[in-house]
Order: structure tokens, then C-alpha cells, then sequence
């Protein structure tokens, strides 16, 4: 499956993903072969952080 570019749909995508399937955003990169910095950066874009401890962006 192709990761959505658009940061708003990348970031309900992601928690998604993280939600449903992975225990980790490590662990969700390393599926997708995605930059763990890039990914943050693009949703630090539009305010949002990883919260290690909820396992999702807010």
C-alpha cells in the first residue's frame, strides 16, 4: 500500500496504522521502508508529535 504524501491524510493514515498494527513508530518505518526523521518532519508541518507513550501523533 502507498503511504499518502498529503500530511493530513499521511497523519490519520499513520495513527491508523499505529493503532491497528504496530507497537512502535520504529517499527511502522521500518514496514513502509520510511525515514523515521522525514516522518516526523512532515507532521511537525501541520503541529502534530509523536507521543511515544500513546503510540500516535497529537
Amino acid at each position: 500500500m502507498n503511504v499518502p504524501k498529503d500530511p493530513v491524510m499521511l497523519l490519520s493514515f499513520v495513527n491508523t496504522q499505529l493503532r491497528d498494527n504496530y507497537s512502535s513508530l520504529e517499527e511502522f518505518t521500518k514496514a513502509y521502508n520510511l525515514s523515521v526523521d522525514e516522518l516526523v518532519k512532515s507532521l511537525d508541518g501541520i503541529n502534530y508529535k509523536y507521543d511515544e507513550s500513546l503510540n500516535k501523533f497529537i
